[in-house]
């Protein structure tokens, strides 16, 4: 670790939004499951949301290569008990979905806390996601297709998600729990120690402002 890789994965986690995330509803190609989690970390998504009956998500090797260190996955059952903890977490569920009462996904608010619902390739979003969401949005079709693929939707949305939060300043400080910062903050600096120190029950150490731990913690 050096004090250069340090500085740039802790102002990347300072960025994270805690309250922004995305579930992904049975999208089982693997150029689409690679897009979205790149896209989540792009903007700065800390976790996302996962349903995969046949498990295609987590078997995917963007995921099980490491990249859930960047975003971590959490995977739920069902869609609709994956919508309820959601909700009970304080999220408003916006669903990616072409219906009556849809609007303009430019016209929501994301700054505030926001769950994105993104369908499989093939029939979008399921009904019980449309009936669950709060609000439904569409992206702008001006050609003969009627929607966009599921990552390159995801991208559009979610970009214009950062937009708003970055005019809103919600970059610019960690919003994440102290103590969930400092622990993130050590797994991705030292993912092995930190491995080790939770087989063996030890706390991890605190860092210093280069990134280094005056003691080893598996000692």
């Amino acid at each position: 670790m050096t004090p250069e890789r340090y500085k740039r994965l802790r102002d990347t986690l300072i960025r994270r939004q805690p309250d922004l995330t995305v579930l992904a509803e049975s999208v089982k190609k693997s150029h689409n499951i690679a897009a979205l989690v790149r896209t989540c970390d792009a903007v700065g998504v800390h976790q996302l949301h996962v349903v995969s009956p046949g498990g295609e998500f987590q078997r995917h090797h963007m995921v099980a290569a490491g990249t859930q260190k960047w975003v971590p996955t959490r995977p739920h059952e069902s869609t609709t008990e994956a919508i309820s903890d959601l909700k009970r977490s304080g999220y408003r569920i916006v669903a990616a979905h072409l219906s009556e009462q849809a609007t303009d996904y430019r016209q929501v608010d994301y700054t505030l806390p926001t769950a994105l619902v993104l369908g499989s390739e093939l029939t979008g979003v399921s009904s019980t996601s449309a009936q669950l969401a709060d609000e439904h949005v569409i992206v702008p079709m001006r050609g003969m297709v009627d929607s966009l693929n599921v990552s390159v939707a995801n991208a559009i949305i979610l970009y214009e998600a950062a937009r708003q939060r970055e005019a809103a300043g919600l970059y610019e400080t960690s919003r994440l729990p102290k103590d969930v910062f400092a622990r993130t903050l050590f797994e991705w600096c030292y993912p092995d120690i930190a491995r080790r120190c939770r087989v063996r029950g030890r706390p991890y150490p605190l860092l210093d402002e280069n990134g280094f731990f005056s003691s080893n913690p598996l000692a």
